[in-house]
């Protein structure tokens, strides 16, 4: 699917890192890039790209048609399928069996890190996710959660070992397909966890999470510390198992005050790039602070290779915001791709092509500016796909000949 050149293959094979402790040396290991590696050259942004790429947030699951019979042949809902590598494998797949989407990612949930740390997370039905039994004084995160120290590359493999063999298990199936794109990896990010572990529901209690932070300062930190170390752990595990790209997502941003997260949230997210560069230089790191897009500014200093904007970031000057520095991700309204909503194959092509014209073609990677709700018209979801790769390219070579 692309005619690349890219000597990014060539960086992308192994050994990209090593790390010094107690005397041991430990080196960290990549897998080489997918024939299509069109989005991992569009993230890292060394050269121009040819075509925009585009995958979608929640591309597998809830909207697909053969997600839901997939789903009741096997009798689970979603939280058991991720116990089962198969599923994992299965779901992951679907949208690339359907789509020319650039990328597949992980099949999973943000919650895997909160089981990981003892804290039960269920999924009753009709009311979403939910965490039953939320830590609910600053004392439980010392005897309910493991400490800081416990926190190893073991600890990971042992509570999360399920996800990393079904990366590896993504991978055979994708190379027994055919399908030669990346694997994104990826993980929630610390507050957004917090908020979660702390409040047991996105849909109520929604100032626990801040409540949180003010009264139980110390022990907030200590649970952010404890979070930040597990994240960078799981996603190291992730790329040393199949996966090409990372993904950070900072789903609830929109549940933080600037000041609390420029105080709290930022300074995890800023740990966790670091470290992951510094084991992955060529594994490009995407982050998305959904509902806090007032922080693009500063995370595009960070160590991240693209940053996600949402649906309420103005494109005229989403790139200004960012400079130079970083290549942008987002932000079409999955509404658009609704058929109740009046949408049709034509309206979908002219707010794909409006996307690229407003963000530019180049360092760019399309996809929404929040998660596919199940509503969407797989048609449509394909029109849009279709567009992103056709217009992208006519702009392109435009601008090519234009310059000549």
């Amino acid at each position: 699917d692309s005619d690349s050149d890219s000597d990014s293959k060539n960086e992308n094979t192994s050994n990209d890192a090593t790390k010094r402790s107690s005397g041991n040396i430990r080196t960290y290991q990549t897998h080489p890039a997918p024939s299509n590696d069109l989005m991992i050259r569009a993230a890292l942004g060394r050269s121009p790209i040819e075509r925009t790429p585009i995958w979608l947030f929640r591309q597998a699951g809830r909207h697909l048609p053969e997600y839901h019979s997939y789903k009741n042949r096997q009798n689970r809902n979603f939280l058991d399928m991720l116990s089962h590598p198969t599923d994992v494998a299965e779901c992951t797949l679907q949208p690339l069996r359907r789509y020319p989407v650039d990328a597949a990612i992980l099949f999973s949930d943000i919650l895997v890190i909160a089981e990981a740390l003892n804290v039960e997370v269920t999924m009753p039905g009709g009311v979403g996710i939910q965490v039953p039994d939320p830590l609910s004084v600053p004392e439980d995160v010392e005897t309910r959660l493991p400490s800081s120290d416990e926190i190893t590359e073991e600890f990971v493999q042992d509570k999360l070992g399920t996800v990393l063999e079904s990366v590896k298990l993504i991978r055979e199936k994708m190379t027994e397909e055919g399908i030669d794109v990346p694997l994104i990896g990826f993980s929630a990010a610390p507050w957004t966890l917090l908020f979660y572990m702390v409040g047991g529901s996105s849909r109520r209690n929604k100032e626990i999470g801040m409540t949180w932070l003010k009264n139980n300062t110390e022990a907030s930190k200590r649970l952010l510390e404890v979070l930040t170390k597990v994240i960078i752990e799981y996603m190291s595990a992730q790329v040393e198992a199949g996966a090409h790209m990372l993904q950070l997502f900072e789903a609830m941003g929109m549940m933080i005050g600037e000041e609390e997260f420029m105080e709290f949230a930022l300074p995890c997210l800023e740990k966790i790039g670091k470290e992951l560069k510094t084991r992955f230089p060529d594994v490009p790191l995407m982050v998305f602070s959904r509902g806090a897009c007032f922080a693009n500014e500063k995370l595009s200093q960070l160590d991240y290779d693209v940053v996600t904007i949402d649906g309420s970031v103005d494109r005229a000057t989403a790139r200004d915001t960012v400079g130079d520095r970083v290549g942008l991700q987002g932000n079409y309204d999955p509404k658009e791709l609704i058929l109740a909503n009046g949408k049709s194959i034509e309206s979908v092509r002219h707010t794909a092509k409006e996307l690229l014209e407003e963000l530019g073609p180049q360092r760019l990677i399309a996809n929404l500016g929040e998660g596919l709700g199940g509503k969407e018209s797989p048609m449509l979801v394909r029109a849009f796909v279709d567009a992103i790769h056709e217009e992208s390219e006519a702009m392109i070579q435009s601008a090519a000949a234009a310059s000549n």
